[in-house]
């Protein structure tokens, strides 16, 4: 299976996070996020597309949002703590990398994600739908900051 790796921000083109801090505790909401999401896996929510996932773990939470892409308060990665139950929303994402020899790119127009781990600085597993091998399935993937080439990407922080 070929992984999907997507990157944040314009700001952070070719860096990345500059903080080292120690993060607290996941909050209460994101916990009851993940929760959802981690329920569904391999599983479609809603009509499969990608957004239907963290509209549906947001409504089951009670957290509040706009209702189309704006999946609470936005966070910025550079400084403060991104925790699994972060909402992430791709607008013309193209990413490059190498792995294992080979080359890929992946372009992400309009996209949105949940992050399901935080496996480092800048470094997520990510649990989405309408992408890639799993197709209409909540599935995982790795996202690395560093990878990103072009576009935009906001992490948004559950709000009740």
């Amino acid at each position: 299976m070929k992984p999907l790796l997507f990157t944040c921000c314009l700001a952070l083109l070719g860096a990345a996070p500059a903080r080292d801090v120690a993060c607290p505790d996941v909050p209460a909401l994101n916990q009851q996020v993940l929760a959802y999401v981690h329920a569904h896996l391999t599983q479609q929510v809603g009509r499969g597309e990608c957004w239907d996932l963290p509209a549906a773990a947001l409504r089951s939470t009670g957290a509040t949002w706009d209702g189309r892409y704006r999946f609470g308060r936005p966070v910025d990665p550079r400084t403060a703590c991104v925790f699994p139950g972060d909402v992430v929303q791709f607008e013309g994402v193209v990413v490059a990398y190498e792995r294992g020899g080979r080359r890929y790119r992946e372009e992400m127009g309009h996209h949105s994600a949940v992050v399901y781990q935080v496996t480092g600085p800048g470094a997520f597993v990510l649990a989405h739908q309408n992408v890639g091998p799993v197709g209409r399935k909540v599935g995982l993937s790795p996202l690395d900051l560093r990878d990103v080439q072009r576009g935009q990407l906001t992490i948004y922080r559950p709000v009740p």
